[in-house]
């Protein structure tokens, strides 16, 4: 079979980003998401995904707080994890700082603290995913995210072969399998575009050309709203993703020609 998992990033990231992440997962060809637990809107998000039981939600393990107006912090305080916390007591911005900086124990501290919170909230996580790759890019902090896989028997997003071997990590697939750690078959980055070929020839190739198997794409949906404008200069990005996912009948039309299943975390 040729299975598609699509899958809503940055859920609780923002009112912009609830609101589309609803709209894609119950009208649209969204079949996952990913909960930012430190954000400004993940309590928001939580109730969503609690009214909706079918919806499958895991959680956007999230190290890293990059946008230049709005910021969140960790979960555990900054005086249980210090290395993860910048000068101003929030996530530092981008992965190698967190590298740099953090411990992988403290990872492991803070992305516990993520899952717990979700749990408190009365969600049941499907899955796993690193915002920004953090605990995808670098060996040691790799390892903290598949202990965290194996704690919680819980599926992760994982980098495809092809990424892995870029990485120098080429038997790292094969090596998470074996200590039970399930994953797709692929994860088709968007940095798999042909020169010149936009998000939506992107994923109608995706589809095309998707061999047997389990793959992912992912996308940020939001709103088209001043508060996401404020928040990102990428805004027109995710309003048209939320365009993608819910209101392209091509879209819908190329994925049952090519006899694609969508399935989500939860099949796994």
């Amino acid at each position: 079979m040729r299975r598609l998992i699509v899958n809503c990033d940055d859920f609780g990231s923002c009112l912009a980003a609830n609101d589309a992440v609803e709209a894609a997962l119950e009208r649209g060809i969204a079949t996952s998401a990913t909960l930012m637990v430190p954000c400004p809107w993940a309590y928001d998000a939580a109730l969503r995904a609690r009214a909706h039981p079918n919806w499958a939600v895991g959680v956007h393990l999230t190290l890293t707080s990059e946008w230049a107006r709005l910021r969140w912090r960790p979960v555990a305080g900054a005086a249980a994890v210090p290395g993860l916390a910048d000068p101003d007591g929030f996530l530092w911005r981008h992965p190698p700082d967190v590298h740099r900086h953090a411990r992988p124990e403290e990872a492991w501290e803070e992305c516990r603290a993520q899952v717990e919170q979700a749990f408190r909230w009365g969600l049941a996580p499907t899955h796993l995913d690193s915002h920004m790759g953090t605990l995808q890019t670098h060996p040691a902090f790799f390892a903290v995210y598949l202990d965290l896989a194996t704690h919680y028997n819980l599926p992760v997003r994982m980098a495809g072969p092809r990424e892995m071997a870029l990485l120098g990590w080429g038997e790292a697939r094969a090596g998470a399998a074996a200590r039970g750690v399930r994953f797709a078959d692929d994860l088709i980055l968007p940095e798999r575009r042909a020169p010149g070929e936009d998000t939506r020839a992107f994923l109608l190739r995706t589809v095309r050309e998707l061999p047997a198997g389990t793959g992912e794409v992912f996308f940020h949906p939001a709103a088209d709203t001043p508060e996401l404008h404020a928040m990102t200069n990428g805004g027109a990005e995710r309003v048209a993703d939320l365009r993608l996912l819910t209101a392209d009948p091509e879209v819908r039309g190329a994925i049952t020609a090519a006899g694609v299943a969508l399935v989500s975390y939860r099949d796994l």
